[in-house]
């Protein structure tokens, strides 16, 4: 089955990709503090005036974090829904996955120190 490429598709395509961004910001509390975060340290990355390869670093830390929150939220739901009843290897599943985000949670909190921490210090 072949499906053309259209500007349509390509628009519902991403309107399905925001919905799951917005069911991921309603369910996923930990989503929100993700989202405080990426606020505070880009209004810090405006007003330091960081360079181009500085913010490079900086938003590769958000996308990451984003991302494993994402899948993490995706890999939640799919396995909610295919075994409703608790299951020790699917405890551990769930587990790993919240692992994931924060691994790269406190990678990017790493990054944020290395780039705005020189910059803090400064104002004290």
């Amino acid at each position: 089955m072949s499906h053309s490429f259209t500007i349509a598709g390509r628009m519902k395509a991403v309107r399905y990709a925001v919905s799951g961004v917005l069911v991921m910001l309603k369910s996923q509390h930990n989503a929100w503090i993700h989202g405080l975060a990426t606020i505070v340290v880009s209004v810090l990355g405006l007003y330091f005036r960081l360079t181009k390869s500085e913010w490079c670093w900086i938003i590769l830390a958000i996308a990451v974090v984003w991302t494993a929150e994402a899948l993490n939220t995706a890999l939640e739901f799919l396995i909610d829904a295919a075994s409703p009843d608790y299951h020790p290897l699917v405890q551990k599943a769930k587990d790993v996955a919240a692992g994931a985000v924060l691994i790269s949670a406190v990678g990017a909190a790493v990054i944020g120190l290395i780039i705005l921490g020189p910059y803090l210090l400064r104002l004290f």
